[in-house]
């Protein structure tokens, strides 16, 4: 069994946020980029703990970006995966990139792609579906448990008041959530092999993005906090009827 593992490239999460252009492009200059949590901390190392189970044979890379991301896939490699594919475009909008990984995957008949539950820079949580549509294959969204056996999957997914289990064959699509696996560290011998792996780039098959981005808000941060003691009650529940926001 082959497993395509799509990973993100985003800002660290200590990066201060701000944006150019009228506030419509986010400023790169100077941010570290890393793997995006959620693609690195559940869907990659659930592929990894699949091969080292004997269930995978080959655990692969894409992700859909320009040259300087390739520092970042390399990580991804430096954790264990055995090859990666850039696909050289910039991904203006998640259609694009999904239509690109999905073209990767027919292509090269994976029997299951994995993804993060979302991205911490657009929480979108949709490329995973639409992979799954452009394939025409079943779809398993925030899976916190993977087993197979065979062609045959058991996941599980969080719901309200309790567990729902899922059986569907592969080839099949998942974004995995927190559960699915746990973090790992690169060690110095996954470093230095990760430089001689393979990093194949390829074209863009995809068409022209579907949506833009008109403009950025930065959020309004935390405002001071109002302390009220155990006699001022009236002045409190003016307060909550004036002033607090239902989030």
């Amino acid at each position: 069994m082959k497993i395509l593992v799509a990973i993100s490239n985003v800002p660290d999460t200590t990066t201060k946020i701000q944006f150019t252009d009228g506030d419509t492009k986010f400023n790169s200059a100077g941010v570290t980029f890393v793997i995006n949590p959620y693609d690195e901390w559940y869907a990659l190392v659930k592929a990894l703990e699949l091969k080292e189970a004997n269930v995978a044979e080959k655990v692969t890379l894409i992700h859909v970006g320009l040259a300087d991301s390739e520092a970042t896939i390399r990580k991804g490699l430096a954790l264990g995966a055995d090859n990666a594919v850039r696909i050289d475009a910039e991904g203006p909008d998640a259609l694009f990139v999904a239509q690109n990984i999905a073209a990767y995957a027919k292509a090269n008949a994976y029997d299951l792609v994995l993804v993060g539950k979302e991205t911490i820079n657009y929480n979108g949580s949709s490329v995973g579906a639409m992979i799954a549509g452009e394939l025409d294959l079943p779809f398993v969204s925030l899976a916190t448990k993977l087993d197979i056996s065979g062609t045959k999957c058991t996941l599980e997914q969080e719901i309200e008041g309790g567990t729902q289990v899922v059986e569907c064959n592969l080839p099949l699509i998942v974004s995995c959530a927190k559960g699915m696996a746990e973090q790992r560290i690169p060690n110095m011998r996954g470093i230095m092999a990760a430089r001689s792996k393979p990093l194949e780039v390829a074209s863009s098959t995809a068409g022209e993005a579907l949506t833009s981005i008109k403009s950025f808000t930065l959020n309004p941060g935390r405002t001071t906090c109002k302390m009220m003691t155990e006699d001022q009650m009236d002045q409190l529940v003016a307060l909550l009827h004036t002033e607090a926001k239902v989030i």
